[in-house]
């Protein structure tokens, strides 16, 4: 195994967390031997790959949530800038209603997997 969790929980993202808190507290202390920091540091490195997956996907899809907002706010714009009344502002209306729709379902995913990724703290 690599060490990342299949599945992980809340519990294994909290103990995860308390882990790699703990083990920074081990390292700022001055008089840990090497041997010991060495040990400390290879046990950070797991602790923090089994969280790596959850960040991962918290940042991909912030990334994707921060996109359709964007995309929405430029068709915002693009519908505002439009005849009213004419055929291109309804079409392009009609698309604002859905790259809004878009960045609420992707917000709202966002904001899923940022309670995933902080251990359901939120």
């Amino acid at each position: 195994m690599d060490g990342k969790l299949v599945g992980i929980t809340s519990m294994d993202t909290f103990i995860a967390r308390a882990n790699i808190d703990h083990c920074l507290d081990l390292l700022k202390a001055h008089d840990t031997s090497d041997e010991t920091r060495a040990t400390v540091t290879r046990i950070l490195i797991e602790e923090e790959k089994k969280l790596g997956d959850a960040q991962e996907e918290l940042q991909f899809v912030e990334s994707r949530a921060v996109a359709c907002r964007d995309r929405a706010e430029r068709q915002r714009r693009l519908a505002d800038a439009l005849e009213p009344g004419s055929v291109e502002r309804r079409v392009a209306e009609s698309l604002l209603i859905n790259f809004e729709w878009l960045a609420k379902f992707v917000q709202g995913s966002c904001e899923q997997m940022r309670r995933k990724a902080n251990g359901g703290l939120l």
